[in-house]
């Protein structure tokens, strides 16, 4: 049996993006925001149409005065953009880069107790593989981004405390990477556990990986994996999202319908995260339905089949400027 982790249910599709923004003066130094945490209590209302129950449990809670805690805020997300736009001009080159074929070295690190959550190397590949053929472009309407992923090494540690309730920022969080973490800025590093607060993952932005480069990568539920026990999130779409981030891409509803929305041209706005796959689901006027099909929504993993040119193009861009 590929998952011998203890799965608990995990309906919401959580993608927060590891560490806490960095509020400094300096454009360089934001990091990923923390995590999503599942709420009980349901919406005022659905806007796409899904049940409140199954709505509720993707709402992220609030804050202070109710603000998200993983929410990258207008002022945020611009900030961020305009640190790009510095380190491509910093390069001298055109601010648009060539999408070109662009290996990635993946250290893939599996972290268990005992036999509970103790991945065998065949859910590490068929991971690996699916990486490729979403970023290779297969799935309708996907875009071939120029990355593929390289396993170069997969290790195991057995650690009941790191495997158990690991959340974003935590202690267990710091000791595991800092004993782990292989590579450079160009490196992922893709870590597996039993999280906790009913998350699926969360990744680092590239820009953060100057401040702190121990923390820079990625981590998923191990029942996320193909094949994995996480029901809805069981293909391997909660890596590909993840790295997503990992690659600088925001959410596709980042702005919500207000611009520049998430920073790339070709995805259509959205007020919200989509819930499950409601197709022809249309939150914002204007022309184009929600990209509910798009990796960096919140749709089920069966529903996430593409990224854009737009993406692929800002991908290419954010690596020139970060990871190259």
């Amino acid at each position: 049996m590929r998952r011998t982790a203890r799965v608990r249910p995990r309906a919401p599709r959580l993608f927060p993006c590891a560490a806490a923004l960095v509020a400094a003066a300096g454009l360089s130094q934001f990091a990923a925001p923390p995590a999503h945490r599942a709420v009980v209590a349901p919406p005022a209302a659905c806007e796409d149409g899904a049940g409140a129950a199954d709505a509720a449990a993707r709402l992220p809670a609030g804050g202070p005065a109710g603000r998200d805690p993983n929410e990258v805020s207008a002022e945020e997300a611009r900030a961020m953009q305009a640190d790009l736009e510095a380190r491509l001009g910093e390069l001298g080159a055109a601010r648009t880069r060539a999408l070109t074929p662009t290996t990635v070295p993946v250290y893939f690190h599996v972290i268990h107790s005992g036999g509970d959550g103790r991945l065998d190397q065949s859910a590490v590949t068929a991971q690996i593989d699916h990486l490729n053929a979403s970023y290779g472009g297969q799935g309708e309407g996907n875009t071939p981004s120029g990355f593929h992923f390289e396993l170069v090494g997969t290790d195991w540690t057995d650690n009941a405390s790191w495997y158990t309730g690991m959340t974003p920022g935590s202690a267990a969080e710091q000791q595991m990477k800092t004993a782990l973490r292989k590579g450079d800025q160009g490196a992922l590093n893709l870590y597996t556990a039993l999280l906790g607060d009913s998350l699926l993952g969360w990744s680092t932005f590239p820009n953060a990986y100057r401040a702190d480069p121990v923390q820079d990568g990625v981590v998923v539920l191990d029942a996320s994996l193909p094949g994995g026990g996480a029901t809805h999130y069981d293909e391997g779409n909660t890596a590909t999202h993840e790295i997503g981030h990992w690659l600088g891409l925001f959410h596709t509803f980042q702005n919500g319908c207000r611009a520049p929305g998430d920073y790339v041209d070709d995805t259509p706005p959205e007020r919200t995260a989509a819930s499950g796959c409601p197709e022809g689901r249309h939150t914002c006027s204007g022309p184009g339905l929600d990209p509910i099909h798009n990796f960096m929504d919140y749709s089920y993993d069966s529903c996430m089949t593409q990224f854009t040119p737009g993406q692929a193009q800002r991908m290419a861009n954010i690596w020139a400027a970060y990871r190259s």
